[in-house]
């Protein structure tokens, strides 16, 4: 989009861009898109805004400073202000608004590194259920191995290389947000571009506006790929409507997102998404230096029965290469062959390239980094280094909630509390937003990340962990897994139906008086096989633990149906006569309950325990 200062100034710069027709009649040409809003119409022209509502008043619309106006609307308003409108290129309007983006974003390398040079791009690919994902990564891939390698077989790795025009494109072949989240969660954040696909025939769902969330919290530029536009009811500009709405304004419509039009099932506009992602990648100005030691990051990793420990790395800077020492994660060792995403030896592997290694001493974990080192004794040192870090860090508390929040903003670790709101109704989350942005200070901010109108899910506790922030669900629950990926990975879930509480206990926990609380923890659930007498008129249960564990003098409610029979603790716990300390789940044993014989056959047994939380 071209933007003009005094009018004399955008006399010149359009009318060097209108070409000889227009410098002839020596009208000033105004460049504009096919949407603008009335806002960046009157920068464009220099005037204040009111001064085009007026005009749009006088052709009869009524419209805001805000509001979207199309090409048609705004060319009488510039022929009237003495410009002749030009609608714009569309890809004059891509490089226009990318090239913006680039500039505003910061570059992935310090401009004071030498020998950098241009590095593909890394995608991921989101979006909700159902609108194409694993489809347009087939066709992708189709569409790559059909212009430049007929017959060639794509091994599963983990990412590919596409390639178009001799640039290649490296996609990470897990679509989903559980995938991108899961590898921002080990602080790997290693795509540089994410393409949402949207069904036109479908729309903007919630695992659309859940996508777009997760990369505008990653810091993420986003390509639009419209899918399925070959159904009969598919209704573009429906979506982009909605894409609006959910807070991306594409390019055709005045914003700064690319957008195009596709169908992975008849493979139309997949070269002209892949051109999109090189432009954009173009001006994000993706580059690293081959020449430096390897470093990367774990994207895939297993245990061959034949040939032992695997990882899929994909190099981010420097150049991979076989013999090199490396250490990845806690793991080290010396690589001993390489594979392509083909399949193929491969002597090197370069930056934004998946590689497949083998060589390590125990498989690694996905999101691990490595590094390439000098040699087994510099290895060594480094994992010395690590382990000792890890146990430091173990002794602390790794995830942010209400209980630590102070002290970790008062030791500098905090210094933007991020929070996923979930609420009942639309009408709640507006108030309660405001409310809590308002509460921030000079050492911190709240940020409210995610917000819609649902129970906690377990894609928002990935979310939470990645981006280290809590959960406040307001008249709403969670469900068993988010509970469970809650515990496992320390996210603090808070749960109110009152909003001055819940306002009240944010402020305490950012000035340091909020008392801890203490949390519960489900360990384990069992199912009723059978009821037994364990005499003096005592009842005992043979069950089968369907789900983590059971311990002796644990805490525990039994079930029937939807109705608590009893809150009670384990008085006895068997495995066959004898007495057990702690049964797992797929085993099979006997349980008392304190006060309760009334078991039946059916009943669940669920146990759990209350564990502080925070300091």
């Amino acid at each position: 989009m071209v933007r003009a200062g005094k009018p004399e100034k955008a006399v010149e710069s359009a009318a060097e861009k209108a070409g000889k027709e227009a410098v002839q009649d020596k009208t000033p040409v105004l460049d504009i898109p096919r949407s603008i809003s009335v806002r960046q119409l009157a920068e464009l022209l220099n005037i204040d805004s009111i001064n085009i509502i007026k005009q749009l008043m006088r052709n009869g619309i009524m419209a805001n400073i805000n509001q979207l106006i199309d090409y048609d609307t705004a060319a009488p308003i510039i022929s009237t202000l003495g410009f002749k409108p030009h609608l714009t290129p569309i890809k004059d309007q891509m490089m226009a608004t990318a090239a913006e983006e680039g500039k505003q974003r910061k570059r992935k390398y310090g401009k004071d590194a030498e020998n950098l040079v241009p590095r593909p791009p890394v995608v991921t690919v989101m979006g909700h259920v159902d609108h194409g994902k694993t489809k347009l990564l087939d066709a992708i891939r189709q569409t790559n191995v059909v212009d430049s390698e007929a017959g060639g077989i794509t091994q599963h790795i983990g990412a590919y290389q596409a390639t178009i025009d001799g640039h290649k494109i490296t996609f990470l072949d897990t679509p989903g947000h559980e995938a991108f989240t899961a590898m921002r969660a080990h602080g790997a954040n290693i795509t540089d571009i994410t393409i949402l696909v949207v069904a036109a025939d479908d729309g903007v769902m919630p695992q659309t506006r859940e996508a777009i969330n997760h990369a505008k919290a990653a810091e993420v530029p986003i390509v639009v790929a419209i899918n399925k536009i070959d159904k009969d009811n598919a209704n573009p500009n429906l979506v982009k409507q909605q894409l609006t709405e959910a807070g991306l304004v594409i390019e055709e419509w005045g914003g700064n997102v690319v957008c195009v039009e596709i169908s992975a099932k008849e493979k139309k506009g997949i070269k002209e998404l892949l051109e999109s992602l090189l432009l954009v990648a173009e001006m994000e100005e993706l580059k690293a230096n081959p020449n430096l030691p390897a470093a990367g990051v774990v994207i895939e990793a297993e245990m061959d029965k034949t040939m032992g420990p695997l990882a899929t790395v994909l190099i981010q800077s420097g150049t991979l290469k076989e013999e090199d020492t490396v250490v990845v994660g806690m793991a080290w060792g010396r690589i001993r062959a390489m594979f392509n995403d083909k399949n193929k030896r491969i002597k090197k592997a370069e930056p934004s390239m998946p590689a497949e290694i083998l060589g390590l001493d125990i498989v690694p974990e996905v999101g691990d980094t490595l590094i390439a080192v000098a040699d087994e004794r510099h290895a060594q040192a480094i994992l010395t280094r690590k382990r000792a870090e890890k146990e430091k860090e173990s002794l602390k508390a790794q995830a942010v909630n209400l209980d630590n929040l102070y002290d970790q903003i008062s030791t500098g670790q905090v210094k933007e509390l991020n929070v996923i709101l979930k609420t009942d109704v639309q009408g709640s989350i507006e108030p309660i937003r405001t409310t809590l942005e308002r509460l921030g200070t000079d050492e911190v901010k709240v940020r409210i990340i995610h917000s819609a109108t649902s129970d906690v899910t377990e894609s928002d506790v990935m979310l939470a962990s990645a981006s280290k922030g809590l959960i406040i669900g307001f008249n709403v629950t969670a469900g068993e897994g988010a509970r469970n990926l809650a515990a496992a990975t320390g996210v603090d879930i808070r749960f109110y139906n009152i909003i001055y509480t819940l306002t009240d206990d944010v402020d305490k926990a950012l000035k340091g008086l909020l008392e801890p609380k203490f949390v519960e923890v489900i360990d384990g659930r069992a199912d009723v096989r059978a009821v037994f007498s364990a005499g003096k008129g005592v009842k005992a249960a043979g069950v089968l633990v369907t789900d983590g564990k059971v311990t002796r003098n644990a805490l525990v409610r039994v079930r029937r149906g939807k109705e608590i029979l009893a809150d009670s603790s384990v008085i006895s716990l068997k495995r066959f006569k004898d007495d057990a300390r702690e049964v797992a789940a797929g085993y099979e044993c006997g349980v008392g309950v304190k006060d309760f014989n009334d078991f039946k056959v059916g009943d669940v047994l669920e146990f759990y325990r209350m564990e502080k939380s925070g300091r």
